[in-house]
């Protein structure tokens, strides 16, 4: 069932950019960008109005969001730009500066480069989380890899073993060594994150020798939904700290130096990009993390709905057969509003309620339908393959 989502102005210029293989998917990531093929002339898409459906936990189709797309095309030839004089920084800006060096210093030797080989030989970045060698990356970065190596900061080439990979999140795992211990980044939180916010980026883009790239910008946005291969990722962290390709699966680091983020997609336009990057939030990535370390694979619960926003709440448009939301009760037109008490103003922040709860949890819905008020127990179940 199609869904459509609120109508919304939009650049006609700017793009999403992901990794340009293969030719056929929409969403592009700033990683997998192959440096030994043939480079292919940029391709031109139209601001489209997208549903998305399916994917994130409860089973949700989320609503329509603003999709642009694009393909980013990568030349072999590296060039050096001209240096140019740079003005005479006040002292704060310089204060800000050696933080930021700071920062980057601290973070570095747990940020990798990862080559991968298969279908597609592509280049992307990881971030060591555990001191058993145990890096998070994303999961588009290691698609069809038959073999991948990590190039740690010194230099130091390691094959790596992939752990898992979950789609639906955009994040995979991978271990290097066999059991030595590993320089790993401190993990923050990007639920204490504001706008405006330092951040700093730190990945290997396009695949280039000599280490990772570090950028500096702000968080310019959070809360945001962006369109993946396999469903909407939802909460994403947007900044404008420049990311290129490659940098996917790289850090997003606040002012401690803390990772808040792993850095899984851009925006770009006909003209070069638009400053818009996305970053999968840490508590997120870590959670899913762990639980492909422990189980080979990430879990998620489905609810069972296809539905959109709706004034103050998640708007129900189908309750799927044999769901546990037909099974509680739930019908179409009803719009939930709360999820144990806690308020949900879209479908998306519904989706968002539920992903961290487990199979066979019960959770408290509240729901309103036509001008009544009413609370559906909800025994949620893992998401169905298909």
């Amino acid at each position: 069932m199609p869904l459509f989502g609120p109508d919304e102005a939009a650049d006609d210029d700017l793009r999403w950019s992901f990794p340009p293989p293969p030719d056929d998917r929409l969403w592009r990531h700033p990683s997998e960008v192959s440096v030994l093929a043939e480079p292919k002339p940029p391709r031109r898409w139209r601001l489209l109005v997208v549903a998305l459906g399916g994917g994130l936990a409860g089973g949700a189709l989320v609503v329509a969001v603003l999709a642009l797309f694009g393909l980013l095309a990568s030349d072999d030839r590296r060039s050096v730009p001209a240096v140019t004089r740079e003005a005479a920084r006040p002292l704060s800006s310089l204060a800000a500066a050696g933080s930021d060096v700071r920062n980057a210093e601290q973070v570095r030797p747990a940020i990798a480069r990862v080559e991968v080989e298969g279908d597609v030989n592509a280049s992307g970045s990881a971030v060591l989380f555990r001191t058993d060698g145990h890096l998070l990356t994303n999961a588009h970065v290691v698609e069809g890899a038959d073999r991948i190596i990590v190039v740690l900061a010194d230099g130091t080439e390691r094959q790596a073993e992939l752990i898992g990979a979950d789609a639906t999140t955009d994040i995979a795992v991978l271990r290097i060594g066999a059991g030595e211990p590993f320089p790993a980044a401190v993990l923050g939180r990007a639920a204490d994150l504001r706008v405006g916010q330092p951040v700093v980026a730190i990945g290997s883009p396009l695949g280039l020798l000599g280490g990772s790239s570090v950028t500096t910008g702000v968080v310019s946005a959070l809360g945001r939904e962006v369109d993946g291969d396999d469903g909407p990722l939802l909460d994403m962290v947007q900044t404008d700290a420049a990311i290129s390709p490659g940098s996917s699966g790289g850090a997003l680091l606040d002012g401690s130096g803390a990772v808040i983020g792993i850095t899984t997609a851009i925006a770009v336009s006909d003209v070069g990009a638009e400053g818009l990057g996305f970053a999968t939030p840490v508590e997120l990535a870590r959670s899913v993390g762990e639980e492909i370390i422990t189980t080979g694979r990430a879990v998620h619960v489905w609810l069972g709905v296809r539905g959109a926003d709706a004034d103050g709440g998640a708007l129900v448009e189908e309750v799927l057969a044999d769901s546990p939301a037909a099974e509680s009760g739930l019908q179409e037109r009803d719009v939930v509003v709360a999820v144990d008490g806690e308020a949900v103003a879209s479908m998306s922040a519904l989706v968002i309620a539920l992903r961290d709860r487990d199979p066979g949890e019960v959770v408290e819905l509240d729901v309103r339908s036509g001008g009544d008020r009413r609370r559906v127990s909800v025994a949620l179940e893992e998401r169905p393959d298909s």
